[in-house]
């Protein structure tokens, strides 16, 4: 009998003992369960976290004369506003209205002539009501540094000018601009066998610079670019319609909020102050 009441009572300790390993198994699951409920959602709120921080990007597809321009405003502009990327498209204003009109990722177009903004205007491819007119720039007539016997449009016709750099009239303003001047003083019949063609106002700028053209036709934002050449003469303002730099938001920009407010600071006194540093003039 004292041998059966042990055997009870050994039975009965091991039950208990194995009720609490069983209850501290359960609570140490419950434990680990509550934990990794809790450190889920902190990696999500972590990715979510990251994905709030990474910058908008915004992609301003604009004329190369504000290459300089822009290369000062971008750092002042990331100062102000961390959020926001810019970044530049540079191009021949008629290349990069072609681009938009093909469906090309833009957020703001800045061309540096009226006509390649109106086309967009029409087709519904700019927002009509962001359009500004945010700068102004003039035609000039440059020359090789060292170039003494050319001072003026009509020092052109001289026979020992052989080439004048022009850009191509489908897609560079400044051809537009230039011929229409020409035309005005009466020396577009008489120069045009001279001239020759640039993809745009650098490659124009470049034949002037390596000798391969006498003079050339640019914007005045262009030519102070380089140290190898020199302006003789800027176009006269009743030669030709006004050089308006008109910018506008894309209507297939997915920032246009974004967008908007860049528009609205290139307006204000500091970067205006940068574009006239470069020689530009304030939109009319």
């Amino acid at each position: 009998m004292k041998q059966f009441n042990r055997i009870l009572k050994t039975n009965k300790t091991q039950t208990i003992f194995g009720l609490i390993a069983c209850s501290l198994l359960l609570l140490v699951l419950f434990i680990s369960g509550c934990s990794s409920a809790v450190t889920e959602p902190s990696k999500t709120e972590d990715t979510k976290a990251a994905a709030q921080t990474k910058p908008v990007e915004l992609l301003i597809s604009t004329a190369p004369s504000l290459k300089g321009s822009f290369e000062e405003i971008k750092g002042l502009y990331a100062a102000k506003e961390a959020g926001v990327k810019l970044v530049f498209n540079y191009g021949p204003s008629g290349s990069l209205q072609n681009q938009i009109e093909q469906g090309a990722a833009a957020d703001i177009f800045i061309s540096q002539g009226k006509p390649q903004m109106d086309a967009l205007e029409q087709k519904g491819l700019i927002k009509k009501d962001s359009r500004i007119n945010l700068l102004g720039d003039e035609l000039v007539l440059i020359v090789a540094k060292d170039n003494t016997t050319l001072k003026g449009f009509e020092d052109l016709t001289k026979p020992e000018v052989k080439k004048i750099g022009i850009g191509e009239a489908e897609s560079v303003p400044a051809a537009k601009t230039a011929k229409e001047t020409l035309e005005t003083l009466k020396l577009w019949d008489t120069l045009r066998p001279k001239l020759v063609m640039g993809k745009d106002l650098m490659q124009v700028m470049a034949y002037v610079e390596t000798g391969n053209a006498e003079a050339g036709f640019v914007w005045d934002t262009i030519a102070v670019t380089s140290n190898k050449v020199k302006i003789v003469a800027t176009a006269p303002a009743n030669s030709h319609k006004p050089v308006v730099l008109p910018a506008a938001v894309v209507t297939a920009s997915k920032n246009s909020d974004v967008a908007s407010k860049f528009l609205q600071y290139l307006q204000s006194d500091e970067a205006m102050k940068i574009f006239e540093k470069n020689g530009f003039i304030k939109g009319k």
